[in-house]
């Protein structure tokens, strides 16, 4: 059977018929490897530079090489944190004929590390606290997306620094299967096999001697299940609050873009007891919020406050009685947005004074009429509103910086960017 090669871009077969196919994986020339860490596999596994890119290569039969691929490939359009898959090849000789395993292919993830190699110097325990963390944030993103990984563990997964805590990514999805969902049977199965597998890989450590002696392995296993546990019930959990409590949604939807997660969805039920709101988190690409915001209303502005005020229009949609998703009577987003715009944005606005708002542009100024709100009712325990929001915010903090504050130009700012009133 001749050498095929499937690949994602037709530009790296090209670059891979460079590398010695015809020789069994272990045995392959330093001249063609690249000298990184890997992580313990069953399969045979090394870094190759092919072209510019640095790949990881690894042997195995070819029916798990395709499966794992296409996997990877689904997890990738998922936007769950995972190896990049390049190609599988198959149809492998030696240079007798005899037939060689196919391999899977995938780009190696620049700056990662397997944890065996971040334990060479042994690791302080509020370090390993944070790849439990870590970790516990993959797999509940892994199974919000309806994927059961069937082996989660340390071995299995590359480590990153992340803005001084680290993000985890799945490196092999052999064992995985993807769902529509997940039941708690699924769930509670991957669990479990996480804390036997990260007790077991823990022990190994201190046997090793590279384990801190205040690490506990046993303790450790337990705690990705606690992790997990807390942070898929305050992702998922239904919520009800009472009449009045608008800002306790508003501490939900913060402690979930703490997370990493944003809400794509929320819908409010009323009921006899309060609104029931139920949150569904999706995690997104860098600049959704900008682009979101854009499509919606026209206005352009930062990411941090295109975040902020979607989350503010997505809580105003819930409240309005003809927001139906799914509905083809009910509203559409852009129709809501177009009133949002109009009926709140624009005169929560109007309300401060031109000459108090310095140099801050609409979007700006209404997300710290946002972040002053949230502070008062905080601090009263129950939602104050816009209203008096914007008169606190006038007379305690933009009428104290009077002197300080840049006066507004000559233009006129009382209006959104254009185009933000007609996005329909």
């Amino acid at each position: 059977m001749a050498l095929q090669i499937s690949a994602t871009n037709p530009e790296h077969p090209a670059l891979l018929l460079e590398l010695p196919w015809h020789v069994p994986l272990e045995e392959w020339p330093e001249e063609y490897l690249v000298p990184l860490p890997r992580g313990i596999s069953r399969h045979v596994v090394r870094y190759a530079r092919a072209g510019a890119e640095v790949v990881a290569v690894k042997e195995l039969a070819e029916r798990p090489a395709v499966r794992e691929y296409e996997l990877l490939r689904t997890l990738d359009r998922l936007g769950i944190p995972a190896v990049d898959p390049l190609a599988v090849v198959t149809g492998r000789t030696d240079q007798d004929g005899a037939p060689l395993e196919p391999v899977l292919i995938t780009r190696h993830l620049g700056g990662s590390m397997p944890y065996r190699s971040m334990f060479e110097t042994t690791m302080r325990p509020t370090t390993v606290h944070r790849l439990m963390d870590a970790l516990a944030v993959l797999l509940v993103r892994l199974h919000l997306a309806g994927f059961a990984w069937g082996d989660c563990s340390l071995s299995n997964t590359l480590f990153r620094r992340d803005a001084g805590a680290y993000a985890a990514y799945l490196v092999d999805a052999e064992t995985g299967d993807l769902h529509p969902s997940l039941s708690r049977g699924q769930r509670e199965y991957d669990i479990d096999l996480a804390r036997v597998n990260i007790s077991g890989e823990m022990l190994d450590l201190e046997a090793a001697g590279n384990l801190h002696p205040s690490v506990d392995p046993i303790a450790f296993g337990h705690e990705i299940c606690d992790r997990y546990n807390a942070l898929w019930d305050e992702l998922t959990r239904t919520s009800v609050y009472p009449a009045g409590k608008h800002h306790y949604m508003e501490r939900r939807i913060r402690r979930l873009n703490d997370l990493g997660f944003d809400v794509a969805e929320m819908q409010i039920e009323h009921s006899s007891n309060g609104d029931t709101v139920t949150f569904v988190p999706k995690v997104v690409d860098a600049g959704h919020h900008q682009r979101q915001l854009l499509r919606l209303t026209g206005m352009d502005a930062e990411e941090n406050q295109a975040r902020r005020l979607l989350n503010d229009l997505e809580s105003w949609m819930a409240t309005q009685d003809d927001y139906a998703p799914g509905d083809p009577l009910g509203a559409r987003p852009e129709v809501l947005a177009h009133r949002w715009v109009r009926d709140v944005f624009r005169p929560t606005v109007r309300a401060v004074p031109k000459e108090l708002r310095g140099s801050m542009d609409p979007a700006e100024l209404y997300h710290e009429l946002l972040e002053h709100r949230w502070y008062l009712s905080e601090r009263a325990q129950h939602d104050i509103g816009l209203d008096a929001a914007v008169e606190d915010y006038v007379t305690n903090v933009l009428s104290r910086q009077v002197g300080t504050v840049p006066h507004a130009s000559d233009e006129d700012e009382d209006e959104a960017p254009d185009g933000a009133a007609t996005p329909v």
